[in-house]
């Protein structure tokens, strides 16, 4: 049920309705559209400016937690928990109203929005000023078996899944004798060059290598590992030497790649590639690129051609002449944010902008509430990190400064360590990657994980009742047992014959 700090509407709105807002709040209300990066960063950012009595905030989000992306790829590897890789909602904003639920629908002229939860019904709330922090999903293409077999690596749950996988497969693998079942066990798929699909790739093949070491059954020549990218060339957003300098080192680690090649089919597991190339996998991750979250198009707020809510440098929502739409304002991956340093470009969707763009969101609405003055976003990207694994990294800092090996590796961990929300989450993080490097990182499959009843549904299901097929025993066990018995049976079969 909505709490006090929302006011429900009973029924959608139809298209140019007057939404009653019954009694006028005395507090304006500030609606948060997700949780992620933008929307917890911007409603901590505003209720640091803001006390109570200047303005309600409500945050929206189906998950109860925000998710560090870039630290998915460590907690795929093991070296981060995943618990720490979240921060939970309810913690992390103090002061702030939370709704878990999925954002259904936006009716921005009427400033209403439905709110879908997990169980019970739709419903609407109202609001003065919105936010839209939606953020972004998979993109995902048509490819035919794609959607049956492929994993994703988008949030935290997908992150997991594909270690306990990766980690299940070696377990099956280790005691599977037949050389084609365990080629195709042992064979795992990245598609995506980005900076997702490296890091994963990376971390995932690392913590491969290092399992594999506790296995008699399984020689490290029998892992396969293959990238899939469609360009010419991998991590675009560093410069072509670093790029090819990751790729002369994934090489070096006995990993495939495809550049300029893309996947046609994997239905059933069986991998065909654009380049003619054809083999079977039981693991596909997908990691070739996000779009914008589609729940933006059951809404009347103006959108690009990618699907992204159009802003300005104040991060103020704008219309196709460049107009503010009144009380409306959106950024990170799911808005279209003009970039100053670059100018024709947009800002890119990765988490150094959203983590900044909240902060100016949140700036920005204080002073949109105090009648101040707004100021224009403007970033100047400071450097790009990659982790490829424990004490290996590529990192362009400023667009100059070149760094390689176990320094990179350290600029990554020191720098999204520092970016992450909360005291509480930065010492536990710290406190795991400690444990690991003293006492070496666990490399556990707990696959049940994702399906904790099945072993008690099969224990509940009663056992069948055991059929006897008489026909297959041996002659001795089928004849009666005793010597009366012998002779009945005998003189029944010569009744029978005389009877013939």
């Amino acid at each position: 049920m909505p709490t006090s700090a929302q006011t429900p509407v009973d029924a959608a709105p139809a298209a140019g309705a007057v939404v009653p807002r019954g009694k006028p709040r005395k507090v304006p209300r500030v609606v948060i559209l997700g949780g992620g990066s933008v929307g917890l960063t911007t409603a901590r950012r505003l209720r640091k400016r803001l006390g109570k009595r200047e303005a309600a905030i409500v945050v929206v989000d189906p998950r109860p937690y925000m998710t560090y992306a870039p630290f998915l790829p460590e907690a795929a590897a093991g070296s981060i928990d995943a618990r720490n890789v979240v921060a939970p909602h309810r913690r992390a904003l103090k002061g702030v109203d939370v709704l878990q639920g999925k954002v259904s629908q936006i009716h921005h002229a009427e400033r209403t929005v439905e709110i879908t939860p997990e169980e019970g019904d739709p419903y609407w709330i109202t609001y003065d000023h919105l936010v839209v922090g939606l953020g972004s999903v998979a993109r995902t293409l048509p490819i035919p078996g794609l959607a049956e077999q492929g994993i994703g690596f988008k949030n935290v749950e997908e992150a997991i899944a594909v270690r306990n996988h990766v980690l299940n497969r070696i377990d099956v693998a280790s005691s599977t004798w037949d050389p084609e079942l365990r080629k195709r066990m042992l064979t795992f798929v990245f598609v995506g060059g980005g900076f997702a699909g490296i890091e994963a790739l990376a971390e995932v093949e690392d913590m491969a290598r290092y399992s594999v070491r506790h296995y008699n059954q399984i020689e490290q020549e029998e892992l396969r590992f293959v990238l899939v990218e469609g360009s010419p060339r991998i991590l675009p957003e560093v410069s072509e030497e670093l790029g090819g300098y990751t790729l002369e080192q994934l090489r070096k680690r006995d990993i495939e790649i495809f550049l300029s090649t893309f996947l046609n089919s994997c239905v059933d597991g069986h991998v065909v590639l654009s380049n003619g190339q054809e083999f079977d996998a039981e693991t596909i991750i997908w990691t070739a690129g996000v779009k914008a979250n589609p729940v933006l198009q059951q809404s009347d707020l103006p959108l690009d051609k990618m699907g992204r809510v159009t802003c300005n440098p104040f991060l103020q929502v704008v219309d196709a002449d460049g107009t503010p739409v009144p009380d409306a304002y959106a950024a990170g991956d799911c808005a279209a944010v003009p970039d100053l340093f670059n100018p024709g470009q947009f800002c890119p969707p990765n988490a150094q902008h959203a983590v900044r763009e909240g902060k100016h969101l949140g700036d920005n609405l204080a002073r949109v509430l105090r009648s101040a003055e707004l100021t224009e976003y403007k970033h100047k990207n400071i450097g790009a990190v990659a982790s490829l694994g424990m004490y290996k990294g590529v990192a362009q800092m400023f667009g100059k400064i070149k760094v390689r090996g176990v320094l990179a590796w350290f600029l990554h961990r020191t720098y999204h360590v520092y970016a992450m929300p909360t005291i509480n989450r930065k010492l536990r993080i710290m406190a795991g990657w400690t444990g690991s490097i003293l006492l070496r990182r666990e490399v556990v499959a707990l696959g049940s994980v994702h399906d904790p009843r099945a072993e008690f549904r099969a224990a509940a299901v009663p056992p069948k009742p055991r059929a006897v097929d008489t026909a297959a025993l041996p002659p001795q066990k089928a004849e009666a047992g005793s010597p009366a018995e012998k002779q009945q049976a005998t003189g029944s079969g010569q009744a029978a014959k005389s009877a013939s």
